[in-house]
């Protein structure tokens, strides 16, 4: 294992290191980095490649210096998704790792850890393909994504949610879906996520390859989900959206601040978003037609003139 020295130096090799990510799903696992911060402590998975060795550091947020570590045999990272590290419950006493190669591989494998002090509590080992998501803010669930296999073979672009009992320490039977839209598939990749202020429901946007990007919005104390579709055909510039919540109206715009779309998370209808209390957008719509009638009769009565204009040959 590492020694007291090797902590140090791990230490400032893993603030300076970039994250590294393993998987191809909707969510991966990071190492290095920034790691993940709960109160005045920040938690960082140091992986040692060559001994099959992890180191869980915990750093202080206020003068850097290592506060816990936790050896453990493997390479664990923390789960990341597209707004950083995740895995820590709300009131920071709990942790999510994954192994480096969950969702790639069959088990997969995760654990549990006590943060005061650092300590594992509970392996978790699922028979299949799958990759943490999130937890519920009493930390007394998980959800987990797992990926769908198609022609014998596994579909990181296609999978289902579903909720783990930290309680029982089971995986719970059915999946994770919005009721009204059985039909509904998940799939594509996550560009942006927000939570609510409680961390109760988690709202991410996926780029959907097959059709319109949608925002998945998970409510982690039910265990029930709502699929919300957005109006964007073109979906070349989705990695430049981000979610924010403001109040009940989560709000969809590119990361210059312009607004897209606003979906109201009490009744999910979507509309134009506008930053000056009128709806231009739609304003742009009505009158676009009219706008381009307009330009023509224009167009029609400059030529007529210039017609008129032009002289007669032989006067």
């Amino acid at each position: 294992m590492f020694t007291k020295l090797a902590l140090s130096f791990a230490v400032l090799a893993a603030l300076a290191a970039a994250p590294a990510a393993a998987g191809d799903g909707p969510l991966y696992v990071t190492t290095g980095g920034l790691g993940v911060v709960g109160g005045t402590t920040r938690y960082i998975s140091s992986v040692d490649g060559s001994s099959n060795e992890t180191q869980l550091l915990a750093v202080s947020t206020k003068d850097g210096t290592l506060t816990g570590s936790l050896p453990l045999v493997g390479q664990w990272g923390l789960p990341s998704t597209p707004a950083g590290a995740e895995g820590l419950s709300r009131d920071g006493k709990k942790l999510v790792l994954a192994d480096m190669s969950s969702g790639t591989v069959s088990p997969s494998l995760f654990m549990v850890v006590k943060t005061k002090p650092l300590r594992t509590v509970d392996p978790i080992t699922l028979s299949g393909y799958f990759s943490y998501d999130a937890m519920s803010p009493e930390g007394s669930k998980l959800y987990f994504i797992q990926y769908m296999r198609t022609d014998g073979t596994v579909n990181l672009g296609r999978y289902i949610v579903r909720a783990y009992d930290l309680r029982t320490n089971r995986l719970l039977p059915g999946r994770i879906a919005d009721r009204t839209q059985k039909s509904w598939v998940m799939q594509g990749s996550p560009v942006s996520r927000t939570w609510s202020a409680d961390g109760r429901w988690v709202y991410t946007l996926y780029q959907n390859p097959g059709g319109y990007p949608f925002i998945h919005a998970l409510d982690t104390v039910r265990g029930v989900a709502h699929c919300v579709g957005l109006p964007m055909k073109n979906q070349s510039g989705i990695f430049n959206i981000v979610l924010s919540l403001h109040g009940r109206t989560l709000s969809v715009h590119w990361r210059s601040g312009r607004p897209f779309v606003d979906v109201d998370t009490a009744s999910w209808r979507v509309t134009a978003a506008h930053p000056g209390g009128f709806d231009w957008w739609w304003l742009a719509l009505a009158i676009a037609p009219a706008a381009a009638l307009a330009g023509g009769v224009v167009l029609h009565r400059t030529r007529a003139a210039r017609v008129k204009l032009r002289p007669v040959p032989g006067t």
